[in-house]
């Protein structure tokens, strides 16, 4: 039962008189898992409100990741935001993001948190943050994610709980919390697993700071994936039949290593053909995201344990774990980011990380975040922590997109996320390129020949052996020519 006494319940409209002009707010959610609802939504409304008697109103927001249409849709689509760090998926957000009306910081996951105990951002006016329950004493549990949550409320000068009735008040049984000290003091991370478990299943708030409850009753409303297609599924053969010549070379443990999926469809599908493959074995996961597909795999056996920040789970997916949590408790555990990102615990575990790009070049530099360099479309959030630290590294994409008039493998990317000394194993429908201990001529070829779509081979060739000679062959003359052929004519390569 949801706990409160102590402390003064709030309307959402009131929690939302609570936060000023200006101020930097600290709001739960990493995808719209945990994300706080109901005050995002009424703050939105007042701002409009605001807005339409000729009075300014925008805040500054951080969030562990993207979040939910009540938060970064409501207060975007309202003019409510001015600043934003350090992801976002939300459409009405990114257009206001790239005609610069709102100013974001796009970051590596992991280094949110330390970056605001140490002030960086300024003073955090306040946390908003959802929970399933609240002890007198300031002991909060988080629900459906934690992500940059515990750092949110030990800094903030004030706090607003959402205290969430749709979920289960057991949630507690899958945290895992446990916060770094600023260095010098930082010590060793005891996680020598995927699922070991290090600290407490909650949060202690100093009561003080807690100026009000909100009572909800919402789901996360995070959407259902699409059900895998072909190109998905070839992405997903390419990398079972490298993980398993690997093993067979004995590169890779019989076991295997535990597992980093990136969130959207493509990791999704590509982590349900894995788990089906009768030659692969039972998973764990070390990842940021619990997603639909791992629900089926963990109750089949196919995954023993995950470690994420998020249950990202589809309402059905999300309460069928709740209706067999003693099954689902022990097996998954939810950290904080600076945990669930952390570069060190990820080189030490060996994670093997898969994660979506939107375009590859042939010095072997991926794309994850802008389109033709300049438009943003989600972020890297934290394919970085993963990308550069994994013991082996895959950057997947379909070959080609918008009907084919998009060739993900370009002469060079237009905007660099992995460079090429971290980038290790490219992968579309076409094929697998293995890019470690080849030179630049190699890596560009293998890179063309094994996963351009074959409608754009010729031309990476042509510009591959036409450019002038160097360590790394690249034309500065028509390196973007097939983005600008796409600004101009609509596709990449001319009828």
């Amino acid at each position: 039962m949801i706990q409160c006494s102590g402390f003064r319940k709030l309307s959402a409209c009131e929690a939302a008189d609570l936060i000023p002009d200006g101020a930097l707010v600290g709001f739960s959610g990493f995808t719209p898992a945990g994300a706080a609802k109901a005050v995002p939504r009424a703050l939105a409304a007042r701002a409009q409100a605001l807005h339409d008697r000729g009075e300014r109103f925008r805040i500054r927001v951080l969030t562990g990741a993207s979040t939910g249409a009540a938060l970064d849709d409501a207060l975007a689509e309202a003019n409510a935001i001015s600043w934003r760090a350090p992801y976002q998926s939300s459409a009405a957000l990114r257009k206001r993001i790239n005609r610069q009306e709102i100013e974001f910081v796009d970051m590596h996951l992991s280094h949110l948190p330390q970056m605001v105990e140490c002030g960086f951002f300024g003073n955090l006016d306040l946390a908003v943050v959802e929970g399933v329950d609240l002890t007198p004493e300031g002991r909060l549990t988080l629900s459906t994610s934690v992500g940059a949550s515990p750092t949110f409320l030990r800094h903030a000068d004030r706090v607003i709980v959402e205290l969430n009735r749709r979920h289960s008040p057991r949630l507690g049984e899958l945290h895992d919390i446990w916060t770094l000290p600023l260095p010098p003091e930082r010590r060793s991370i005891p996680i020598e697993r995927a699922t070991s478990r290090i600290g407490t299943s909650y949060i202690a708030v100093d009561p003080a700071k807690i100026v009000g409850v909100v009572e909800t009753n919402e789901a996360d409303g995070v959407a259902a994936f699409d059900a895998p297609n072909a190109v998905s599924e070839q992405i997903a053969d390419h990398v079972i039949s490298f993980l398993l010549e690997e093993t067979r070379r004995g590169r890779l443990p019989a076991e295997w290593l535990p597992l980093q999926s990136g969130v959207g469809n493509i990791g999704n599908a590509v982590m349900a053909r894995l788990g089906a493959h009768p030659d692969v074995p039972p998973l764990e996961m070390y990842s940021e995201v619990f997603q639909d597909a791992l629900v089926d795999l963990m109750e089949t056996g196919r995954l023993r344990g995950a470690s994420a920040t998020s249950l990202t789970l589809s309402d059905a997916k999300l309460q069928r774990v709740y209706d067999n949590i003693d099954f689902f408790a022990p097996r998954i555990v939810l950290r904080p980011q600076e945990l669930s990102n952390n570069p060190g615990v990820i080189r030490r575990l060996g994670v093997i990380a898969i994660n979506t790009v939107l375009e590859m070049d042939l010095a072997g530099c991926a794309n994850s975040t802008h389109v033709c360099g300049g438009q943003l479309m989600n972020g890297i959030g934290g394919s970085g922590d993963f990308t550069r630290n994994a013991y082996l590294s895959f950057l997947v994409a379909p070959s080609t997109a918008k009907g084919g008039r998009i060739s993900t493998v370009v002469p060079m990317a237009s905007h660099v996320d992995h460079n090429e000394h971290s980038v290790q194993v490219v992968v579309t429908e076409q094929g697998l390129a293995d890019l470690r201990g080849l030179g630049p001529m190699e890596r560009a070829r293998r890179i063309i020949e094994k996963c351009a779509h074959p409608a754009y081979r010729e031309y990476l060739h042509c510009y591959l052996e036409g450019s002038p000679v160097g360590h790394i062959r690249h034309d500065l003359g028509r390196c973007f020519e097939l983005h600008r052929n796409l600004l101009e004519t609509g596709r990449m390569l001319p009828i």
